[in-house]
């Protein structure tokens, strides 16, 4: 789900005569081993946590795209509260349409640019393989179609529903509400907090669905894109998706406003769309225009048993499950793979 904003220099490979005999798996990988926040380390490294911060936000990466969404939904689209202490048909269906048309653009619009019309080939493009048509894995036997189902039909339901509630429970006083005026400082601390809180709640989730049952009858379903595009990005089974949103239920604990709650969702809805482009960077006439897919998360599509988080909060490396592209890395995922399914 989701940015790494520490990849090394766009569109560089490994040096020819490397030793990891995976290079040749990929078409595309970025150079040096894949990086982790550094704010995290120790002793401090200053000028690397705000580089690291300034590509994050600074960029038109997954952070910053939901976040113009969000700001252009909460001043122009979404229904006041005030108008949300009832269910009624009018807002619940403007904030399903808030959920299905932003995701249908990102995702639809990526998946064009890079697959349909193929505007910069296959530059930056991870794996070296097309998109998979006529196979019995996907449902219609058809991988877009198939995540675009899984996509539109699960997950954004099960969004939509909690999000019913969560601006039910806001509009009628039941959480705690807070706007510019009232709290400045934490209205700013808590929008910068929002993915690190989602990248906390995606391990544990992630990991636990990694349990050989849930994996089989779950999470699986996720994992027919080994080779994955935009619209595998929370192309996930009900069951997964009811577990993956919850990460939305800490506003009712903490003061919060309707624009966290809608970064929040479209950080968790669309950043996944970007970080499973399958491409590194969006190359438009020559030019990066954005950075898009996320080496972290694809070398978990390619090998399963590793990075279940995201780079943001560093619990793979805490918890011995992250993969930085090296060939050691490869072999302890493999071993570790091994063991997990043989207990």
């Amino acid at each position: 789900m989701q940015v790494d904003a520490a990849n090394s220099i766009a569109g560089q490979q490994r040096k020819a005569g490397d030793d990891d005999p995976e290079n040749a798996r990929w078409h595309h990988r970025p150079a040096g081993p894949v990086g982790l926040n550094p704010l995290f380390e120790w002793p401090p490294r200053p000028v690397a946590v705000f580089n690291w911060y300034r590509g994050a936000w600074l960029q038109l990466t997954a952070l910053t795209v939901p976040f113009v969404i969000a700001v252009t939904v909460y001043f122009w689209f979404l229904p006041p509260l005030e108008d949300m202490t009832r269910f009624e048909p009018g807002w619940m269906f403007r904030i399903w349409l808030l959920n299905i048309i932003p995701q249908s653009i990102v995702a639809g619009g990526l998946h064009w640019w890079l697959y349909v019309r193929k505007g910069q080939g296959t530059k930056t493009k991870f794996d070296r393989r097309d998109l998979t048509r006529d196979n019995g894995v996907f449902t219609f036997r058809n991988q877009v179609w198939d995540n675009i189902w899984w996509t539109l039909g699960s997950a954004m339901t099960v969004a939509t529903v909690y999000q019913w509630v969560l601006f039910w429970v806001m509009a009628n006083g039941w959480s705690p509400v807070i706007t510019w005026d009232s709290a400045p400082v934490w209205f700013v601390v808590w929008m910068f907090f929002i993915p690190m809180w989602s990248g906390l709640h995606f391990y544990w989730v992630h990991r636990l669905e990694h349990q050989p049952v849930l994996y089989r009858h779950v999470h699986a379903v996720h994992h027919r894109n080994v080779n994955i595009g935009p619209w595998s990005g929370i192309s996930n089974h009900w069951f997964e998706n009811l577990l993956y949103f919850t990460t939305y239920f800490v506003h009712l604990l903490v003061a919060s406003n309707p624009l966290h709650l809608l970064f929040h969702v479209y950080f968790q809805q669309i950043s996944p769309v970007m970080s499973h482009a399958g491409f590194e960077k969006i190359v438009a006439n020559g030019t990066e225009a954005a950075r898009s897919g996320d080496f972290f998360h694809q070398l978990h599509h390619r090998y399963f048993e590793c990075n279940y988080g995201t780079s943001e909060i560093p619990f793979d490396k805490w918890f011995g499950t992250y993969h930085d592209g090296t060939a050691a890395a490869t072999e302890r995922t493999r071993k570790f793979k091994k063991q997990m399914y043989t207990r």
